[in-house]
């Protein structure tokens, strides 16, 4: 077949999908498929060949590494030559009506919210991952947790607050401590503060003006903090995450040995089966499809706190996804492939 892999984009993920966008490339060439591999920001600008031609041109290595700082999305914009507001840089939609689908290796608000999934609905594009609307939902944290509320899985207490400067002393008194401060639409934990004193607190909430002003405000729960990849209407092995130095923020996901990860988790069997219900019952309350990962953490008692579920996985070295795939034999070669094709059997199921 042909795949565009489009990655990068313009959100705080930015870099963390170029890593996953070479690695899904070069994972697919290597299973005989013709692969192009794009920056959606910046699409064909600084390439010198025909966009057919990028279907065969080396891969960027520069790309695979994830730095330990969130990228300056000023200076990503400052750098591009097209005077253009759209999220779609040169020739990108071009290359893309080329595929016979385009892999979705972006992260966060620019690839996870659901309009770059429209566009390609309006276009015909088939695209890896769930269609728009359940896209944006999932993306929207405070919303997913609503529609869980008669479901059954537990999820810690919360409020959506939108905010500005001169909001932060009434809002930072309000809120019971320790809080969870979280940007109501982003991933990686990009932005995600754990405040223990209201001085912390006013320090997160001033943080994330930087985000839109718009954060989930959640109750803290103490537990063990475990993930669930889910592929094809069914949960894979859970993986337990142990940071070796404070929470599993951005730093620690991304920085090869920063984090203890293993999967199956060491956890009880009646354990590892709720988590798997739960996980499905979130996948399927959204209206999700092919793949995704729900973060959760697990009190001592056993019970399951869903935190927020993840429509497009990260694909990185360090990412959690392959582990747990590869713990019940799927290769990292075969997980794309697989996505790939439950992907397009959900796009000829949506249309």
């Amino acid at each position: 077949m042909k795949i565009v892999v489009l990655a990068g984009g313009l959100s705080g993920e930015r870099n963390v999908s170029l890593s996953s966008g070479v690695m899904v490339a070069d994972a697919l060439r290597k299973r005989g498929h013709e692969v192009a591999l794009t920056d959606m920001y910046f699409g064909l600008e600084n390439y010198e060949g025909s966009a057919e031609s990028l279907f065969s041109a080396p891969l960027p290595e520069s790309w695979r590494r994830v730095g330990r700082e969130t990228p300056d999305l000023k200076a990503v914009r400052a750098s591009r030559k097209l005077d253009s507001k759209s999220i779609f840089g040169k020739d990108v939609l071009k290359l893309c009506a080329m595929a016979d689908i385009v892999y979705l290796a972006l992260h966060g608000d620019c690839g996870e919210n659901g309009s770059v999934q429209a566009a390609f609905d309006l276009m015909g594009i088939p695209y890896t991952g769930s269609a728009s609307f359940p896209s944006a939902i999932a993306m929207d944290k405070d919303l997913t947790k609503r529609l869980l509320r008669d479901t059954g899985v537990a999820t810690p207490e919360w409020r959506k607050a939108v905010y500005t400067k001169a909001d932060i002393p009434a809002l930072s008194a309000s809120c019971a401590l320790p809080v969870v401060v979280k940007p109501l639409d982003s991933g990686s934990s990009i932005g995600v503060a754990i405040a223990r004193t209201r001085e912390e607190l006013s320090c997160a909430l001033t943080d994330c003006l930087q985000y839109g002003g718009r954060v989930v405000l959640e109750q803290y729960i103490q537990g063990r903090e475990i993930q669930v990849g889910y592929l094809e209407d069914k949960a894979l092995p859970s993986i337990e995450i142990i940071p070796k130095q404070g929470f599993y923020d951005y730093a620690n996901k991304y920085q090869p040995g920063a984090a203890e990860e293993i999967t199956p988790a060491p956890i009880p069997p009646e354990w590892e089966q709720r988590l798997a219900r739960d996980t499905k019952t979130v996948f399927d309350t959204v209206g999700l499809s092919v793949y995704a990962r729900a973060d959760f953490i697990v009190t001592e008692d056993g019970t399951p706190w869903f935190l927020e579920i993840n429509t497009l996985p990260g694909m990185t070295p360090t990412s959690l996804v392959p582990q747990e795939a590869a713990a019940v034999g799927i290769s990292y070669g075969e997980l794309c492939e697989r996505v790939i094709q439950a992907s397009l059997k959900a796009r000829r199921g949506q249309n």
